[in-house]
């Protein structure tokens, strides 16, 4: 049975056209502004301005005969990168966004990519250019690449742009999942795709003109492009942006651009709420004013409740409501959201017994009881999509308190990856084994749906089974994290190795060793006690004995360029023996 899922509204444009229309409407008014906290001046595009420069980069590609070919865009941070991914739709050529190399520990993935899509052309800044030249050019697969300046190029005239003949099956870009340089999959999204996902983000959120956005996401990351750039233009807000790195210097200055920009939306994983309440104080939380802040989304990563609460007490006076916080659920391979709480309704949080949560069923108990769960909901599923949790042995749906495998259906599911029809196959096109219902996508989560929201507890893959029962690693890696104060909160991964023909728990964890002048034995006595408190706590709440745990210097746990944990790649680092401890 084929699954039916209609568009949210009849799709009747791309984004080709919605910059087109704004362009010619609303010429002056302001769609973005890149802001650079006093190293240069802030710089602004309107609608006309990015129009002119979007066609005059198409112009470029089409004259070059990139239509339909990838191409690469190696941008830093900033408006330039805005251009070039609408120049690549104006010309009808597939965008490959790509964070611009600056260690030789990236240029295993570039390289990657660029054999995956094949890609002839890089479109850059001249000044990105001269830097990869002079330290990376001597790598063949960038030597290959036809390179353009996209800041060189000369404003061109209306006469000579073709318009491209776009349906909605037609590729609109490439969105390189997160992972290692061999797990790393080219996420296949159509021009369909991206309005179909965008209509049901707009009316799951209620955004409109009045919306005013702030975001300091990674642009070459799916949670940053389309919720930081592409959703603004098609809401039709203004989106106030800043560099990743700004905000991990000062996570003050994002909070600061709300205040100053009186913005009502932003997004951001659950590390960066934490990591603005650790690096503030009362008196620089006094300074701001958050009261119009509406939307405060929580995703990309295990959404904790302990931080909603403390993100609300730290910000309250402030302005910050608690009803602000939107907790939501999405992957590439749905172009992004899948489920989301509603504008200004209270975010909903369950308490499930822990020990029969170990056995794939979530049953509701008291908040005070020892063997309480705290799980927070990530709210309903956006209009046009099917939400379902599925058992992923026998194929056939879970019952409301069954832990199953989340599988969704509807127009927001991407075409699959590139050049990889067998992994496409298992992933995009799953059916129901008793109904035949389908094709769903298969995303590798677990989770529950109760009254229709939807819970997510935890990863597939990442599942730690020991002597029959299942553990969630971010549940374990919370105990460590509470266990230490020189333990770094969001550093920490949980894994298992097999040992003797039996699965053994192993635990890495960054640290930071005061530089106050403590003495050698009472450094060494800090971890000693750290090692014991992290043992003591994980078998007292979890009833597993650690087999090993290695504090690691700061770094060396592998995150994602949004700062997902690498769980995967933690483990084959550990396995190699190439995890630096921290006194060596």
């Amino acid at each position: 049975m084929k699954i039916d899922i209609s568009s949210p509204r009849v799709r009747t444009s791309t984004f080709v056209d919605i910059l087109s229309r704004r362009a010619q409407q609303q010429p002056e008014q302001i769609a973005y502004t890149f802001l650079n906290f006093g190293k240069e001046a802030d710089t602004s595009l309107t609608y006309r301005d990015l129009y002119r420069q979007a066609r005059s980069i198409a112009i470029k590609l089409q004259s070059l005969g990139y239509q339909g070919k990838p191409a690469l865009l190696l941008y830093p941070s900033g408006l330039e990168y805005i251009a070039a991914f609408f120049g690549c739709l104006y010309a009808g050529t597939i965008a490959v966004p790509v964070y611009p190399p600056h260690s030789d520990r990236l240029l295993p993935r570039i390289q990657a990519i660029i054999n995956d899509t094949q890609a002839e052309v890089a479109l850059t800044t001249t000044k990105t250019q001269a830097d990869i030249a002079r330290r990376f050019m001597h790598l063949p697969e960038l030597q290959r690449l036809d390179w353009i300046a996209s800041d060189e190029l000369p404003m061109a005239t209306n006469q000579s742009w073709r318009k491209p003949e776009l349906t909605e099956e037609s590729l609109a870009f490439l969105q390189y999942t997160s992972g290692s340089t061999s797990t790393a999959k080219g996420v296949v999204v159509s021009h369909g795709n991206l309005i179909h996902n965008s209509e049901a983000i707009r009316l799951q959120m209620g955004l409109s003109e009045k919306d005013q956005g702030v975001s300091w996401l990674p642009i070459f990351h799916d949670l940053g492009l389309i919720m930081g750039i592409l959703q603004p233009l098609y809401s039709g807000y203004h989106t106030a942006l800043m560099a990743p790195t700004a905000f991990l210097q000062h996570p003050l200055r994002w909070l600061q651009a709300m205040s100053d920009y009186k913005a009502t939306v932003s997004y951001a994983p659950n590390f960066a709420y934490d990591l603005c309440i650790r690096r503030s104080s009362p008196a620089d939380r006094a300074k701001l004013d958050l009261s119009h802040w509406q939307m405060a989304l929580n995703g990309a990563e295990p959404v904790r409740s302990e931080t909603l609460k403390n993100f609300t007490a730290a910000f309250e006076p402030s302005g910050f409501r608690p009803d602000t916080f939107m907790p939501a659920y999405g992957l590439a391979e749905a172009t992004l959201m899948a489920s989301g709480k509603k504008r200004r309704t209270p975010y909903i949080v369950t308490h499930i017994d822990k020990t029969l949560l170990e056995q794939h069923y979530a049953v509701n108990t008291a908040p005070d009881d020892q063997n309480a769960q705290t799980v927070v909901g990530c709210g309903t599923v956006v209009p046009g999509q099917q939400i379902i949790a599925v058992h992923p042995e026998s194929l056939t749906r879970c019952q409301p308190n069954e832990v199953g495998e989340i599988w969704i259906a509807g127009g927001s599911i991407t075409q699959g990856y590139l050049g990889k029809e067998a992994e496409t196959n298992y992933t995009f096109q799953a059916y129901l084994a008793d109904t035949g219902e389908g094709p769903f996508l298969r995303t590798g989560d677990l989770g529950f749906i109760q009254d229709g929201e939807v819970f997510i507890t935890g990863r597939l893959k990442d599942l730690i089974i020991i002597k029959g029962r299942n553990h969630y690693p971010q549940d374990i890696e919370y105990v460590v994290e509470q266990s230490s104060p020189i333990i770094r909160a969001g550093c920490v991964t949980a894994f298992s190795v097999d040992v003797g023909y039996e699965e053994r728990l192993v635990v890495v964890a960054e640290v930071r060793i005061p530089q106050n002048g403590l003495t050698p034995g009472e450094i060494a006595q800090s971890i000693e006690e750290t090692t014991k408190a992290i043992r003591r706590n994980i078998a007292e709440t979890h009833e597993i004995t650690v087999y090993q745990i290695m504090l690691v210097k700061v770094g060396e746990v592998p995150k994602t360029s949004s700062g997902k944990l690498q769980r995967r790649a933690c483990r084959m680092r550990f396995l190699a023996g190439s995890l630096k401890e921290w006194n060596k």
